[in-house]
């Protein structure tokens, strides 16, 4: 397989607004981020991947972060830290480690699915229907811990398909589609750049480059597609971009500072982008 892909990553509200300013500088800096030929998304990567897919402009995401709208209140407790990293951190084998989550998500009392349903609809800005463009969208399998992606050809409604990816384990419930119940898309590994495998020029956008747990990074899963020949950028939070968007990645008030630490490191590295996204015309 040959073409572009365009891999967004899971990093909650602040990690989802630092990518907007991601897309939007190197959007501005000539970068076109229409040739991809697919979109894959995980989690908030989930959301503006399909924005994006539906023709919202990357300048468009960026400036509701400014201007502080797309908000969603994503309330995490002590105890909802504590747990997750018990069940994430119980096991060196990935398989387990994901699997123990999905059952301490199955088990754990949080709110009705109809209030994720409605957030992520109202981030969706009312796109119901898949759109034209080729898109992915990444859930786990609660019960088995298998990595599935959904997408126009799956018969599930693309909201309840970017629900299940942004399903937060023991914050959020898990979003029933398909007959099963589905746990966030960055559960197994944050960006799923490894789905890209076939695609010979590569562009991901990872807010938080490696998941809890024994899990492949980022990194790792682009340093194994490159070795493969392919031509892949991946670009992660710098110095200044992790300054802006702080240790809380729930916190609304970070978005207009992390969306602006994005377009800056973005136009900083928009040559060397622009240099493997137009390989694949």
């Amino acid at each position: 397989m040959r073409g572009t892909a365009l891999v967004l990553g899971g990093g909650g509200p602040v990690g989802g607004a630092w990518m907007t300013g991601v897309l939007a500088g190197l959007a501005e800096a000539g970068v076109d981020l229409d040739r991809a030929d697919v979109i894959i998304g995980t989690s908030a990567g989930a959301i503006f991947g399909a924005r994006l897919a539906a023709g919202e402009a990357p300048g468009e995401l960026y400036e509701r972060q400014l201007a502080r709208s797309d908000k969603v209140e994503l309330r995490v407790t002590a105890a909802q830290t504590i747990r997750f990293l018990w069940a994430a951190l119980g096991s060196r084998d990935p398989q387990r480690s994901v699997r123990r989550l999905g059952r301490a998500a199955l088990g754990a009392h949080t709110g009705p699915e109809s209030e994720l349903l409605d957030a992520v609809g109202t981030l969706l800005r009312g796109a119901r229907d898949w759109p034209g463009r080729a898109l992915r969208i990444t859930a786990v399998d609660a019960e088995t811990g298998t990595l599935e992606t959904f997408d126009a050809h799956t018969k599930v409604p693309l909201l309840e398909a970017v629900a299940a990816s942004c399903a937060v384990p023991l914050v959020s419930p898990p979003v029933t589609a398909a007959g099963r119940r589905w746990i966030d898309g960055g559960s197994r590994t944050t960006t799923n750049v490894h789905l890209a495998d076939g695609y010979d020029h590569i562009l991901a956008v990872a807010p938080i480059p490696k998941a809890v747990g024994p899990h492949p990074s980022a990194p790792q899963q682009a340093a194994q597609l490159a070795a493969q020949g392919a031509e892949i950028t991946l670009v992660t939070p710098d110095r200044p971009s992790r300054r802006a968007m702080g240790r809380d990645l729930t916190a609304n008030a970070r978005r207009p500072a992390a969306a602006r630490a994005g377009h800056t490191q973005a136009m900083a590295l928009a040559h060397a982008v622009h240099a493997v996204w137009r390989g694949g015309v």
